[in-house]
This record gives structure tokens, C-alpha cells and sequence, in this order.
């Protein structure tokens, strides 16, 4: 980074690097205010790349006072609780640098000093903490001679959640003016820096702040300094010696593009190296999918028309959607066109640009899923909302029709909850067989068993009483290529009925002495 820049906002998914990242700027700039403890913070860079950078550089580490806020912390059920925890934030750095206020405090107005105690102790009002940035360089620069850095992280966790919660338009209040006393007219700021996911101005949040640089995936800046390079986790897997789980690695964490650059989720080939390391075998798990409440993959299942979910399914497919660029959008745009949503589920890393291109006076991006891991998040996303909305449903229409051998009435149910579905298995006789269970498995009066993976001599489904005298019934799943071979390939499982007869007879059998 150039010394002097005025901010940079930069845009990379969760769990990417970027607290990482502001942790390092920190212990790179900040003065203590305490000899001994700026010689460790120096010692932590020796070795790296950065000391051989040139006194350029080297002479800016340990020069300004440095206030880090994270936001992350701000994801609550509710207004009050999500600015209690930015509140407790901004204490928590008050706090940190109560020994350079005290050390220098009659350089202080007696007024200045009282709004900074009362903060530092929890005691001021909202008003206050909207604006404590502005007067902590203002303090910082009185005492110390210099401007303050300024590090914000997660800047928008506050706003996602705000909107999810229903209390979006106070959020956005309280941010814009934190974030205007501290970053549009503050003469005692010498640089900030704000990481998050997405590139949000239309709420005016950064209104006047048009020296801010936004660095967001499609940029090449910074482009290999959030996640691992495909070299870097080569050299980690040989280190560890196990190369042999390259190509897993490979399948399940890499496929991200920032700038022209192809990039591994650090946080999952970590915790799959963890394992690795005490075992080489061990199997790779969707370590991401726990680290955030996926709420925008929720939202877009829950509210998917049928052209979306035909894109979902796309998608799942191994397939690809062309979409155009839109950085600048807000959490009240996500719904108001599809290429919103697309955009959303970019920038936040649910998808991946496979290539670009222009068009017109436009950028436009091919985009897939990433890799395994984030496809496992999609498809249990969709498994969860499948069994929410089976169990919302009243079946009994259907295990009546079933129990009277009315084909037609079973058709006409099961297409209607088909066309509110989306198919994410592999085979598409999987997922029917699949969907068929779990609407079967509502029924209180009997008892469902699945034999997919049972071998020969099981039928598909078995539904049967729990009574000695009660009725069962054997389901068996076939799937057609298109709509126009419905017909003839129904008539072409008859044909063939009697060779699959004594697999029915076993299952038959199978049953009876269940029974």
C-alpha cells in the first residue's frame, strides 16, 4: 500500500483474509505510545518481504495512532442489541488508548476530555458514539502531533443483517453518520482503510467521500493478498506432506477469480489442512458453510419464480449464467431484478466469475459455483427449505388418492408441489425419489422405507401400516429425458414389466416378513 493514500474500501467474501489483513496494518502503523511495545510490533515484520521494501516504506511502521473497529459483532435480532455491540466496539478502542488520553490530557479541552472519558466508560449518549471517530483523531492529533489511521472491518455485516431483521433504514442512519464525522471532513485522518463484502453507496453512507478507492474482486489490486494462491497452497500441501490430497483440495476450495487471479477460500483449506495433518485420509467438510447464516441463499430459494429456479438449476447443474455488472446496489435492490440478486451472490462468493466480457457500454460476467463446497451449501439450503414446505402441506388428499389407486389425482398433487420445487441431485430420478419420500413420510398412519441403495431385489419405495392389517404399497421411481417421451417410455417400462417382476416378488417378500 502507498503511504498517503486518503482510504481504500476493499470488497472480498467472509472469511477471506480481511480482519487479517487490517490486524497486520495495525501492528504495522500504530504507535503505542510505548517504546518496548512498538519494538515487538516491528519484530513481528522482520523476515518479511516489507523490510526489504525500502525506507519508503520501513519509515512509516510505528507512526500514528491507530483506531481498529470490527462491525462483525453488530449481527443481532434487533436495533438496540446491534448498537450495543457497536457501541461496545468503539469502548473497547477508547479503552486501548485511555494511557495516551491520561498521559496528555491537558492539551485537551475539559469538554473534549469529558466526551471522551464518558465514552471510554460507557456512559455517553447515541449521539456520542456517532460521532467518536471524528473526536478520537481530534484528541489523538492534539496529544500526539499526528493523524490518526482508521480501520473498519465488516462495514456492512450491520446493514445485511439490518435488512434480514427489518430494521434497515435506522442501521443505515446510524452508520452514514459514523462514518461521516469520522471520514468525510476529518482533518486528523491520514488514511482509512474498510473491508466488506459488498460495494454499497446508494444509501449515501460514503456521500462526499469520493477519494475513497474501491478495490472489489473484479479489481487486479490486491488481487492475490485476500485467500491463498494456487502456488501458496502448493507449498502448504508439500510442507505438510500431503500432496497426495491435492486434487481434493482443489475440487473442494478453489475455483474463485479476484482480478486475473485464481484463488483458494483460506479459511477451509486451512481447516482441511488441520485435519489433513492428523490424517491424511481424512475427508474434506464445507468448513464455510458454518462461519455465516447464509441468509441471501435463503432468501433467494424462498422467493425464486420459476425462471430463477430454472437458473438455480442451471447453476447446480455445472453450468454458467451471463450476468451484467452492478457494484453499486443496495440490500433494498436484491429483489428488484434478477441480475441484482446474481450480483449479490458475487460479490459475496456463492459464485465465481468464470470469464468477462463487454458489451455495449457494458461489463458482463459468465458466473458458476465455485466448487464442492459452496455447492453443498445451495444444495442444503434447498434440502432444509424442501422439508419445511413438505411439512407445511396438508398430504392427506394425496395418501388418499393413493390408497384408491387414483393415478391421475396423485399426478395432478405431485406436479403442484414439483412446480414449487428445485432439483439439485445429480440424477434426476434421485431427486424424485427423494421428494417422493419425504412427502410420503408425513403420513402418521404409515411407515416409509427407502431402499435406494439397498441393491437388487428392493423396490424404491416401500409405504406400508405398521398394522397386521393394515394396507402397503410398493412405489417404484422411473424418469423420462424429456416431456414428449413420457408416454412412450411409460409404455416401454410396461414391456419390460415381467423382467422386473421378481424384484418386485422379493421386495413382496421382504416385506412380509418385516411384517
Amino acid at each position: 500500500m502507498d503511504c498517503g493514500i486518503e482510504g481504500d474500501r476493499v470488497l472480498r467474501p467472509r472469511r477471506f483474509g480481511k480482519t487479517l489483513n487490517l490486524s497486520t496494518l495495525r501492528y504495522f502503523f500504530e504507535d503505542t505510545g510505548h517504546e518496548k511495545r512498538n519494538e515487538q510490533n516491528k519484530s513481528l515484520f522482520q523476515g518479511m518481504k516489507i523490510i526489504e521494501a525500502g525506507e519508503n516504506y520501513t519509515s512509516q511502521m510505528g507512526m500514528y495512532p491507530v483506531f481498529e473497529l470490527t462491525l462483525k459483532s453488530a449481527k443481532q435480532e434487533d436495533y438496540d442489541m446491534a448498537y450495543y455491540m457497536i457501541e461496545n466496539a468503539v469502548i473497547i478502542e477508547y479503552e486501548r488508548h485511555r494511557d495516551t488520553i491520561e498521559r496528555g490530557k491537558e492539551r485537551l479541552t475539559s469538554r473534549e476530555y469529558e466526551w471522551y472519558t464518558a465514552i471510554a466508560d460507557g456512559k455517553a449518549e447515541e449521539k456520542n458514539i456517532r460521532n467518536s471517530l471524528q473526536l478520537f483523531c481530534q484528541c489523538m492529533y492534539k496529544i500526539t502531533g499526528k493523524n490518526t489511521v482508521i480501520l473498519i472491518d465488516e462495514y456492512d455485516v450491520p446493514l445485511e443483517n439490518a435488512y434480514f431483521r427489518g430494521f434497515y433504514e435506522k442501521m443505515v442512519g446510524f452508520i452514514r453518520s459514523l462514518f461521516e464525522a469520522g471520514l468525510k471532513t476529518n482533518q486528523y485522518l491520514q488514511f482509512a482503510v474498510i473491508t466488506g463484502c459488498l460495494r454499497i453507496s446508494k444509501e449515501s453512507i460514503f456521500t462526499g467521500l469520493n477519494h475513497l478507492k474501491i478495490v472489489s474482486i473484479l479489481d487486479q489490486r490486491y488481487s492475490e493478498h485476500f485467500g491463498f494462491t494456487a502456488a501458496e497452497v502448493r507449498q502448504m500441501i508439500v510442507y505438510y506432506g500431503v500432496e497426495s490430497r491435492f486434487p481434493t483440495m482443489k475440487e473442494w476450495y478453489d475455483g474463485y477469480a479476484f482480478g486475473g487471479t485464481e484463488v483458494y477460500n483460506p479459511w477451509s483449506v486451512i481447516n482441511f489442512m488441520y485435519d489433513l495433518y492428523a490424517d491424511v485420509n481424512a475427508f474434506p467438510h464445507p468448513y464455510w458453510i458454518n462461519t455465516s447464516s447464509n441468509d441471501i441463499i435463503k432468501d433467494l430459494i424462498a422467493r425464486a419464480d420459476r425462471e430463477t429456479k430454472k437458473q438455480i438449476e442451471t447453476l447446480l447443474g455445472g453450468g454458467t449464467l451471463d450476468i451484467q455488472v452492478h457494484e453499486e446496489v443496495t440490500y433494498g435492490d436484491m429483489h428488484s431484478n434478477g441480475e441484482n440478486l446474481w450480483n449479490f451472490l458475487y460479490f459475496t462468493g456463492y459464485l465465481t466469475k468464470e470469464s468477462e466480457y463487454f458489451k455495449g457500454k457494458y461489463i458482463f460476467l459468465k458466473v458458476r459455483i465455485p466448487n464442492i463446497e459452496v455447492m453443498t451449501i445451495y444444495e442444503s439450503t434447498i434440502l432444509n427449505w424442501l422439508k419445511d414446505m413438505i411439512k407445511k402441506e396438508d398430504f392427506h388428499d394425496l395418501y388418499r388418492a393413493m390408497e384408491d389407486g387414483n393415478a391421475q389425482r396423485m399426478t395432478d398433487i405431485l406436479n403442484g408441489q414439483l412446480f414449487r420445487t428445485i432439483s439439485f441431485y445429480d440424477s434426476a430420478e434421485n431427486f424424485y425419489h427423494g421428494f417422493l419420500t419425504g412427502i410420503l413420510s408425513q403420513s402418521e398412519n404409515y411407515l416409509v422405507k427407502s431402499n435406494r441403495e439397498s441393491g437388487n431385489g428392493r423396490s424404491d419405495i416401500m409405504v406400508k401400516s405398521p398394522s397386521l392389517r393394515g394396507r402397503s404399497f410398493i412405489v417404484e421411481v422411473k424418469v423420462s429425458d424429456s416431456i414428449d417421451d413420457l408416454e412412450n417410455d411409460a409404455q416401454l417400462r410396461g414391456s419390460v414389466w415381467e423382467g422386473q417382476r421378481q424384484n418386485l416378488l422379493n421386495a413382496i417378500g421382504n416385506l412380509e416378513n418385516e411384517v
